[in-house]
């Protein structure tokens, strides 16, 4: 039969992994099986034999506490490839160009990716000094604007584990280099609605990011303009907030329509 539609759920044996899977993409935090099920019906024994097939194809990973689960590597990796789909990213360089030529300093898309930020998208300066993070960097949450960003997007419990977890390498002088300072640090992002780079990441580079929405609220990539710091001091960057904020609206809206 097509469908193989099983006598113990109305749900087709073909679509259940694809259901697993939209239901974790839906809760965007660690969730259990449980959880997942919660919608989908399926006898216990059955939704924990899609999980183990996910885990050990690594489509999903189990999380440190052994009761959650999150995106694998396979996930993610097919997650940015459609995101980075020819027609959708025509639209958003496009957005990104009008940006860094309105601005006048390298602009970045990038992508939460378990211990980093990747850079999915950037249009360079026109500048002969400039800063090269190419396409697929991968760069710290901790010491960059677009990794604060995404880091004022987790609750507090999961931010305090982090913070306290995380080995803070100190990359510059400027490098916040202990837990209690970069949760407070994450509490002003969430009150700004902005991130900055203070010349931690990388000396005498300073950079701003602001989050891009998708359809439910959550964010899903950052958007952040960086540049030298004898350029583009701190104070002369934050006035450029708003430009981003505007930019980022549109690129949430294309994703929202796509």
């Amino acid at each position: 039969m097509a469908e193989d539609v099983s006598k113990e759920s109305g749900i087709p044996t073909n679509l259940r992994l694809l259901l697993v899977l939209e239901a974790m993409a839906k809760a965007g935090v660690p969730v259990t099986p449980t959880e997942v099920n919660h919608n989908l019906g399926l006898p216990k024994p059955t939704i924990h034999r899609l999980f183990t097939t996910l885990e050990t194809e690594g489509f999903i990973q189990r999380e440190i506490d052994g009761r959650g689960y999150s995106p694998g590597l396979r996930l993610r990796i097919m997650s940015t490839g459609i995101i980075s789909s020819l027609r959708i990213r025509t639209a958003r360089v496009a957005i990104l160009s009008n940006l860094a030529d309105e601005i006048g300093e390298t602009c970045n898309i990038a992508l939460p990716d378990r211990d980093a930020m990747i850079y999915l998208d950037r249009v360079e300066t026109k500048w002969p000094l400039r800063i090269q993070l190419p396409v697929g960097s991968r760069v710290p949450f901790y010491c960059t604007a677009s990794g604060k960003m995404y880091l004022s997007s987790l609750d507090n419990r999961h931010l305090k584990s982090y913070a306290t977890s995380v080995q803070m390498e100190q990359r510059t002088p400027q490098t916040i280099n202990s837990a209690s300072a970069l949760i407070e640090e994450i509490r002003a992002v969430r009150d700004q609605g902005y991130s900055v780079d203070r010349c931690e990441f990388m000396e005498g580079m300073t950079a701003i990011a602001v989050p891009i929405f998708e359809a439910n609220g959550r964010l899903v990539s950052t958007l952040s303009v960086h540049a030298p710091e004898q350029r583009f001091p701190l104070d002369q960057a934050i006035q450029h907030v708003d430009m981003l904020k505007t930019a980022a609206a549109k690129l949430s809206t294309l994703l929202k329509e796509e």
